[in-house]
């Protein structure tokens, strides 16, 4: 019997945090469109000199400080993420949201009014970044690893789809109203929005019916012990392994979206509003395939669509490097979000199908290095590369890395080559052995 459409959405639990995250995530795609933005603005026009074998270089400070949020960023997550995932396992999942939530609201705020009364600096916003960051590392296992609990397992690929359109969208709404926010108002505005907007994931957290209890006892999920175990399990797993190496590989090598603001201004002679205009090309496409995604009753051959998803992913950004031209480089950008979508359904549906409910945060805490780490690193990658060969050049080499390593994993790991929806019951009787 086939199922209908949008059926998660029927489940009050998951539809009430659906709705408090899709204002909730709007907020945050807008502070991510307008700190890129203010630390381009501000490092605008500046170089920096580097002596190599006696011979100065002179390098891009705007597109070496967009690359350097990525660091400021990935070094929380690494830091955090994997306590994040035992936490996620040990306590209260809806209590630990309510809490990360709070102090999420908090950074933000701080943001915004330093940006208002002027005493606003790069160091300073890298420092914000990097507490909203260490804040994501301790949301994301225990948002990822809730889902299950509210809504039966034959709902949870649509549950992972709607998640993915979700972010689609407030990445279409969020990017192009920080651009005109940005353009019209003070960019402390954005970052006002952002705080308040986490009111909506709070709200939505406390009128849930479901209150949850620790997947582990107190006291297991946490120590050397849970955090071996959480490891072990990922890294021993080979379908989810693979799955994450590709995620990183790709996120790392095409990493498009770090260098918009100096494609926007310097490539295509954009301002901040039509930087924010073109950041919602990569979401529209995410979000029309996502819908397709959402519609469909299943994707049989997952392995062979996951990879060829990446690599159309990894095609788009090479030409989206060497594009002039708007309406080409919208269509290009907009086919990465649509490669990046439909791998993205199929790898977190996977990943939470072979998991067992105790393990989930802490296997979600080592994804989250991976898919996490793989894009703030490749923002130092791509600023590095474009600082001393420009940005077409670092988005082009990325992309065309991107389509190598994944012919490559496609090569190493048959199993996932190979793996349809039929075998996931089998998958999940080895993986409880």
């Amino acid at each position: 019997m086939k199922q209908p459409r949008l059926v998660a959405l029927q489940h009050r639990d998951f539809r009430l945090l659906w709705f408090g995250r899709l204002l909730s995530t709007m907020g945050s795609q807008m502070q991510q469109i307008a700190i890129s933005w203010h630390v381009f603005a501000l490092l605008r026009g500046q170089t920096y000199e580097l002596i190599v074998f006696g011979r100065t270089l002179e390098l891009n400070a705007s597109a070496i400080g967009l690359g350097s949020l990525g660091l400021a960023r990935v070094i929380p997550i690494i830091i955090f993420a994997l306590l994040g995932g035992m936490l996620a396992d040990s306590r209260n999942r809806r209590t630990l949201l309510i809490w990360v939530q709070t102090a999420a609201a908090l950074f933000s705020g701080t943001l915004a009014v330093l940006t208002f009364t002027g005493h606003i600096t790069i160091p300073i916003i890298y420092l914000l970044s990097g507490a909203l960051a260490a804040a994501s590392a301790f949301d994301e296992p225990a948002r990822q690893s809730i889902v299950p609990n509210l809504v039966p397992r034959e709902h949870l690929a649509n549950a992972v789809t709607l998640n993915t359109v979700l972010w689609q969208i407030a990445t279409i709404v969020g990017p192009g109203l920080a651009g005109l926010l940005v353009g019209q108002f003070d960019v402390g505005l954005v970052y006002a929005l952002d705080a308040i907007s986490f009111g909506a994931v709070i709200v939505s957290l406390l009128l849930m019916e479901y209150r949850g209890q620790a997947a582990t006892q107190i006291g297991q999920g946490l120590g050397w012990a849970a955090l071996v175990e959480g490891v072990r399990f990922t890294l021993k797993t080979r379908l989810i392994r693979s799955t994450m190496l590709l995620d990183f590989w790709a996120t790392f090598f095409a990493s498009a979206r770090t260098m918009l603001p100096i494609v926007a201004t310097d490539v295509l002679k954009l301002g901040v509003e039509g930087y924010g205009f073109l950041a919602t090309a990569q979401p529209v496409g995410a979000l029309i395939a996502g819908a397709i995604v959402a519609l469909r009753h299943d994707i049989r051959r997952q392995g062979v669509v996951l990879l060829v998803s990446v690599g159309v992913y990894g095609v788009a950004t090479a030409m989206f490097g060497l594009s002039t031209s708007f309406a080409l480089s919208y269509i290009l950008f907009g086919l990465t979000g649509a490669g990046d979508t439909v791998s993205t359904v199929i790898r977190g549906t996977l990943r939470q199908l072979l998991t067992p409910d105790h393990l989930r945060g802490r296997m979600t805490s080592v994804n989250m290095v991976f898919f996490m780490g793989g894009p703030q690193l490749g923002e130092l990658e791509a600023g590095l590369v474009a600082s001393l060969f420009g940005a077409p050049v670092a988005i082009f080499s990325g992309g065309l890395a991107t389509v190598l390593l994944t012919a490559l994993i496609a090569w190493r790991y048959p199993r996932l080559r190979n793996y349809t929806s039929d075998m996931a019951d089998d998958l999940i009787k080895q993986a409880a052995t």
